[in-house]
């Protein structure tokens, strides 16, 4: 009877095994963080992903990839190639001391312009190396036919496009998904719902630079490459109570189109049997928290995808060029929508005309986008085919509000704001029922002016006005008018 038992326990965990879904690129269906009393306080450390360690790829199959040193060169070599267009720097190192290196792609490398600027980033889980693969062969693409391919020229000469190939050099190195810290580095930022990751002390290096790379340069959106799925994932990733279902960002709408370009534009991945049109939220997926896009979005003002590219983690490299074909027209065509779709422009002040760091909102959507602190140019992707109601505002100035119908391509909406002060003394004049030319003359003569010598002769003037005033007014009591006048400044 106990044997039976032990046969029928044995046969339900098969079972059981057997229909639990496989652990994907983001982080697997398991939780990171342990709920242990069930009112959503959390116990352990959400950095740590997995308790048991995934299997490694064996070495035969890394064969054909760049190494961390292959990499670093190609990147340099690439830059020295293409210096026209690129330039090469690092955002900080890993763990282990490797350079973070970045490619920046732009007709005017390294300069800040009224231009929006987009990252891709590859290899942010160790064991996932075809995004670093695909990223430079897209720079290489780039570099070859910017002269000749109208994508590619749109995209030099109108978007600063960032590639960071490899956040995780040492998982890479050493083929574990975690970096050396065994953290894993899509669950190390600062999370919405949940106060975790808030330790400063153990935020790991590679994180660290994520995060003062996007306070160092303005990002429109980016996105991630990820492998073990086909899919483009979108914000939120994570639920308020933990639980798998839609949990849509403010700009659903326009995460649906950003995913769906990507996936439309794919060999295969809108055709996905599993992801209906080849995207999905992601916390409809399953529920992660501390993840990397939702913190760009939220902290960032960068409307970041994750990418599953390749439903083979660490697939053979001779699928590579395959895998790059694939994606190819996708990774060029979401960097290419930050200036063929959207509303762009600059804010502008009325009574100097200089550049306005200001904030524009839309109407219906809870987020703002921040204007560049030097040119005041903003870049507010939205999803096409709709009328926007877009407001520009700065402290110290009247908002302005204009609406936009955005079709299938970008408009170009600036802003002339108006100086409170002015603004209140435009209303005033034209709420006075003024006889005399005076007060007109003088409220103009005061909101444009304030240099003291001219602000003291405005007084005099004031002075004599109502000197004026006051004989006027007398040689109508005289004449014994029965109704006077009022002016009022």
């Amino acid at each position: 009877m106990r044997k039976l038992r032990f046969v029928h326990s044995l046969l339900f965990l098969t079972a059981i095994c057997f229909f639990l879904p496989e652990i994907a690129a983001r982080g697997g269906h398991s939780d990171y963080i342990q709920s242990g009393d069930g009112n959503g306080s959390f116990h352990g450390t959400a950095r740590h992903l997995f308790v048991k360690e995934e299997p490694r790829p064996s070495v035969e199959l890394t064969r054909g990839y760049m190494t961390n040193d292959d990499l670093e060169k190609a990147m340099k070599g690439f830059t020295k190639r293409c210096s026209k267009i690129s330039r090469l720097y690092s955002i900080g190192k890993s763990v282990n001391g490797f350079p973070l290196w970045v490619i920046e792609i732009s007709d005017r490398p390294g300069e800040i312009e009224a231009e929006p600027a987009f990252k891709y980033i590859g290899n942010v889980h160790g064991d996932e190396p075809v995004g670093r693969e695909l990223l430079l062969r897209l720079a290489n693409w780039i570099c070859d036919n910017y002269e000749k391919d109208p994508l590619a020229k749109l995209i030099v000469e109108n978007v600063h496009l960032h590639i960071l190939p490899s956040l995780n050099p040492d998982g890479f190195s050493v083929r574990k998904r975690n970096n050396a810290n065994n953290v894993d580095l899509n669950r190390d930022f600062p999370d919405q719902f949940f106060p975790i990751n808030e330790d400063l002390s153990r935020r790991q290096p590679e994180t660290t630079a994520i995060m003062t790379w996007l306070r160092d340069i303005r990002f429109t959106a980016s996105a991630t490459l990820h492998g073990g799925a086909l899919v483009a994932n979108f914000p939120w990733d994570g639920t308020e109570d933990k639980r798998k279902y839609y949990y849509g960002c403010p700009d659903d709408q326009t995460f649906r189109f950003m995913a769906r370009l990507y996936s439309n534009s794919h060999r295969n991945m809108s055709l996905s049997q599993e992801f209906e049109g080849g995207i999905t939220n992601g916390a409809s997926w399953y529920p992660i928290y501390g993840g990397m896009q939702d913190w760009n979005y939220i902290h960032g003002g960068c409307f970041e995808l994750t990418l599953e590219i390749s439903d083979n983690k660490w697939p053979p490299a001779s699928e590579l060029p395959t895998i790059w074909e694939y994606n190819r027209k996708s990774m060029l065509n979401l960097v290419a929508s930050l200036v063929k779709t959207g509303v762009h422009g600059r804010i502008f002040s009325l009574d100097q005309g200089k550049p306005l760091p200001g904030l524009v909102v839309v109407k219906g959507i809870n987020y703002t986008v921040k204007a560049h602190q030097a040119y005041a140019d903003y870049h507010r992707l939205l999803e096409p085919g709709q009328m926007y109601e877009v407001t520009a505002s700065s402290p110290g100035y009247k908002p302005k509000t204009t609406t936009v119908w955005l079709g299938e391509n970008a408009v170009t909406a600036d802003f002339i704001l108006i100086p409170e002060a002015s603004y209140r003394g435009k209303l005033l004049r034209s709420s006075c029922d003024c006889s005399y030319g005076q007060p007109l003359v003088l409220t103009r003569f005061f909101t444009e002016t304030n240099n003291g010598i001219t602000l003291a002769l405005v007084v005099v003037v004031v002075f004599l006005f109502f000197l004026l005033q006051r004989r006027v007014r007398s040689n109508l009591w005289k004449q014994r008018q029965s109704s006077r006048r009022s002016t009022t400044v």
